[in-house]
């Protein structure tokens, strides 16, 4: 399926060939990817769970975001709210609008389902940019503070690391 077409940029339906390509350029970018988790994400689609989309910026497959029915942790967890995972736009393809645009049709895809969105945030400042555009695109902070491995962070203890587990959850209304 395509949900947005416009010249340079379309979002379409991941294919199985995408993960291969975002494992190889994710590495080249000094990342650790596993294509195990693309493949993972693949059969929650194929199962009804999520929807799973693809930037493709001439040609070339430059982004990807998933959107699940229902966030299975955090503080979102037994709520009706889809929420947004695992966001990424290629280092080669940003600055370009190709972030806004997934999140677009994520944030539309999403709207079918509920009034409201969630999704969480890395802390580390490799998700710099995606920090700031969630604020600038109005996602507010949920106020549970940060979470890690799926655990809520209790103040004073010691027992998170900062890496890609560490995250801020936040929500916007879409209606």
């Amino acid at each position: 399926m395509i949900y947005c077409e416009d010249g340079k940029l379309i979002i379409r339906d991941m294919e199985e060939a995408d993960a291969r390509i975002f494992t190889d350029e994710l590495t080249a970018q000094g990342w650790h990817p596993d294509i195990a988790g693309y493949t993972a994400r693949l059969n929650d689609r194929a199962q009804g769970k999520c929807t799973a989309l693809t930037a493709v910026f001439e040609g070339c497959p430059a982004g990807y975001v998933y959107v699940y029915l229902r966030a299975e942790e955090g503080p979102f967890k037994g709520k009706e709210w889809p929420i947004i995972v695992d966001f990424n736009v290629l280092k080669k393809y940003q600055r370009r609008g190709i972030g806004n645009r997934l999140m677009d049709a994520a944030e539309r895809i999403a709207g079918r389902y509920a009034d409201t969105v969630c999704l969480g945030v890395g802390l580390c400042d490799s998700y710099g940019a995606a920090q700031r555009m969630y604020v600038k695109r109005g996602y507010l902070p949920d106020g549970s503070g940060v979470w890690y491995r799926g655990r809520q962070c209790v103040q004073y203890e010691t027992v998170c690391t900062v890496d890609d587990d560490l995250v801020l959850f936040l929500s916007k209304k879409l209606r």
